[in-house]
C-alpha cells in the first residue's frame, strides 16, 4: 500500500515507517500538518496515519480538510489522549479509527486490516488525483470537495487518466468506439473545469493524453 504517515517525533516516525516498509508498504513521512495537508492534494495514497498534535495544523483539523475534499482515503488518528471525548470527536470529523500512544507495532497493523475490513474510508472503490476524487460504486466524481457533473464518456475518459497516475494513455485506449474527433471534444469539455483546481490535461504528441497538476510541465507534451 501507499502510506502517508505524519507524525513530529523523528524517532517514532522512523520506527513505524521502518515497520511499514518491512511489511512490504511503501511509506511516506511527514512531520508538519501544513506539508502533509499540501502533499495530499497533490498525491494518493491508500492510508493516511496521523499524529493530533501535529505543528502547523494538528490531525483533526487534517482529517476535516480532507473528508470537506471529497479524499475518502482511510486515516488512523494517533494520539497521546485518551479521553472518550477525544476519540469521539476524531471519528466523527472522519477518521476511521484512533489509536492511543504508547501502542505496538502489530496492534497498528491490526487496526489496519480491521479498517480495511470493514469498508472503512478507503474500502469503499475510489480513485483520486489530487482534488479530483471518483467514487467507482456509484460514478460520482468530486473536484475540490464539489460535485463534478460528467456524461458517460467524459467519465470513461477521466477515470483511465485518473487511473495511470500521471504516466499517459494512449489516444486509442480513450478513443474506445468513438472516433478520434469525439475524444478531442470530451478532452475539450473537461479541461476548463479541471484547471480552476489546478489540474490539465496534457496532449503528449504523437502519443495521448495525460493528466497532471498545473505546476509540471514535461518534454514532448502542448
Amino acid at each position: 500500500m501507499q502510506l502517508l504517515l505524519i507524525e513530529d517525533d523523528p524517532t517514532l516516525a522512523e520506527g513505524i515507517a521502518e515497520f511499514l516498509r518491512g511489511q512490504g508498504d511503501e511509506v511516506r513521512v511527514e512531520h508538519d500538518g501544513m506539508a502533509a495537508d499540501r502533499v495530499l492534494q497533490t498525491a494518493s495514497f491508500d492510508f493516511v496515519l496521523a499524529d493530533v498534535g501535529l505543528p502547523g495544523l494538528n490531525g483533526y483539523e487534517l482529517v476535516r480538510r480532507m473528508r470537506k475534499r471529497g479524499q475518502r482515503t482511510a486515516v488512523i488518528l494517533i494520539t497521546a489522549r485518551d479521553a472518550l471525548d477525544d476519540r469521539i470527536y476524531g471519528l466523527d470529523l472522519g477518521a476511521d479509527d484512533y489509536l492511543v500512544k504508547p501502542f505496538e507495532l502489530a496492534e497498528l497493523s491490526a487496526r489496519m486490516r480491521a479498517v480495511q475490513r470493514r469498508g472503512g474510508a478507503s474500502g469503499a472503490p475510489a480513485l483520486g488525483f489530487g482534488p479530483l476524487v471518483l467514487d467507482l460504486e456509484g460514478r460520482l466524481a468530486a473536484l475540490a470537495g464539489a460535485p463534478l457533473a460528467l456524461s458517460a464518456r467524459e467519465w470513461e475518459v477521466l477515470e483511465a487518466l485518473v487511473r495511470a497516475d500521471g504516466r499517459t494513455v494512449a489516444r486509442e485506449r480513450l478513443q474506445g468506439e468513438g472516433s478520434g474527433n469525439a475524444l478531442e471534444v470530451y478532452i475539450s469539455r473537461l479541461r476548463p473545469r479541471l484547471e480552476g483546481a489546478g489540474l490539465l490535461i496534457r496532449t503528449v504528441r504523437g502519443f495521448g493524453y495525460r493528466l497532471e497538476h498545473a505546476q509540471e510541465r514535461r518534454d514532448g507534451a502542448d
